[in-house]
């Protein structure tokens, strides 16, 4: 079997990270963190950031002492259990799993908002419904049609700050420099409040990780994988601070029509009726692009573990005629129908729980793996391998515990589910604990 070449650079890897991440989901889900906060978006942005720049390091260090694909499920299973491991691939595939749903709800929550004629379970259905039809057919979107539309998403959010800059400027009581996007109206934000805020934000920080899966095909990947992955953080987090730093500018309120749909209000009232269109097409060009993405990934894991025996392999481990995972596509897009009963708050929490329990274990393994197993307790190696994943653990804890209330019930309910589905593999752990191949 022949070998990948190694032919990714370290800012190659940081570009793919980054165009996973969507940057314009910050525009996405501005108006719902603009009410938890309280008109603190960049306040919350820069919570996450700081939570999930000590998650990096410690994805960095594993991907670094473990350079095999599978990413959460593969750290936790080499350095702390088995069972563990399974946990965190259990996590992951809740996050691979309704992942899609979440990017189809915001789509259609502003498809609504632009057409309130057409209701918002309609969007929800057509989204639902071609995107599960093109990836059964097989449609592979080359590179150059995710790069172009990638750039369409940059050139709308490039628009959408400056325009954002342009209002500012031009309102003679509004302050260019301010702490109001950071600490709330009035500074009236809490810490609860910041947390609950981040608990959220964490969702557009989803996919920093997805670079480990290139381990075979970058240069030097035990240096340059640890590099790029804070580097995507660190980037991703400055674009969302930024961003909503202007746009909680020149709309320094909470109170909007529709907070699911929040920009698109913000984007007529700066930009007027012709940019307002820009901005519809290009959300929604990000958003389709993402879906696809996002369910045919997902269609892949389940393949997979369907073809491992560890989801029922008759429904879900076959290829249909056109060499897709058909059973894995109809799950996600079965799935997704749920969202018809949630809004976006709820469903991007719901996405965060399995995201935070896969982060909280790798946090984990880097103690298991550095300071436990290869006793490595020398002076910085204590803050490296100890202090920052501790912290990593803590935080991560914490932003669980801020998530929505029905957002902890279900995903504890989804734990709850692959603990038990983990007794009946094993027999009651009287058998091997059954191995996922996360790389399809």
């Amino acid at each position: 079997m022949s070998e990948m070449k190694k032919t990714l650079s370290l800012g190659q890897v940081v570009l793919f990270g980054l165009a996973y991440m969507t940057p314009i989901i910050v525009l996405g889900t501005f108006g719902v963190l603009a009410v938890i906060t309280d008109g603190a978006v960049s306040g919350a942005y820069l919570a996450a950031l700081i939570a999930m720049l000590f998650t990096a390091h410690s994805y960095g260090r594993m991907a670094s002492a473990y350079p095999v694909a599978g990413s959460a499920y593969a750290y936790v299973r080499h350095a702390i259990d088995d069972r563990l491991g399974f946990i965190a691939g259990w996590a992951i595939l809740l996050d691979y799993l309704f992942l899609p749903m979440v990017i189809w709800l915001i789509g259609a929550a502003y498809l609504n908002s632009a057409f309130p004629a057409i209701p918002q379970a309609v969007w929800l259905l057509a989204f639902i419904g071609v995107t599960t039809v093109i990836n059964v057919l097989g449609l592979r979107l080359a590179s150059l049609v995710n790069s172009v539309m990638m750039l369409v998403q940059v050139l709308v959010l490039v628009a959408f700050v400056g325009l954002a800059v342009h209002y500012v400027l031009g309102d003679a009581s509004q302050p260019f420099w301010s702490l109001a996007p950071f600490l709330g109206a009035e500074s009236s934000a809490s810490l609860a409040t910041l947390m609950a805020g981040a608990a959220v934000a964490c969702y557009s920080f989803l996919g920093f990780d997805a670079v480990t899966t290139l381990t075979e095909e970058t240069k030097d990947p035990q240096r340059n994988l640890p590099r790029a992955i804070l580097l995507i953080t660190l980037i991703g987090g400055l674009i969302f601070i930024v961003v909503s730093y202007f746009v909680q500018l020149a709309a320094p309120g909470t109170d909007f029509a529709n907070p699911d749909a929040a920009a698109y209000d913000i984007a007529r009232n700066i930009g007027g009726d012709i940019f307002v269109t820009v901005f519809l097409i290009g959300l929604i060009v990000g958003q389709f692009a993402s879906g696809i993405a996002a369910q045919a990934s997902g269609a892949r894991l389940i393949y997979a573990m369907g073809r491992d025996d560890v989801l029922p392999k008759r429904w879900l481990g076959r290829l249909g005629r056109f060499g897709t995972p058909i059973g894995g596509l109809v799950l996600s897009g079965l799935v997704a129908l749920l969202a018809l009963t949630m809004d976006v708050l709820s469903a991007a929490s719901f996405i965060n729980f399995g995201a935070f329990l896969a982060f909280a274990l790798v946090n984990a393994a880097v103690i298991c793996h550095y300071y436990l197993k290869e006793r490595r307790r020398g002076g910085l190696d204590t803050l490296w391998f100890l202090a920052c994943p501790l912290i990593g653990l803590v935080a991560i804890l914490w932003l669980m515990a801020s998530l929505d209330p029905l957002a902890v019930t279900l995903g504890s309910i989804w734990l709850a589910c692959g603990l038990a589905w983990l007794t009946w593999l094993t027999r009651g752990f009287s058998r091997p604990t059954p191995e996922l191949h996360l790389d399809g």
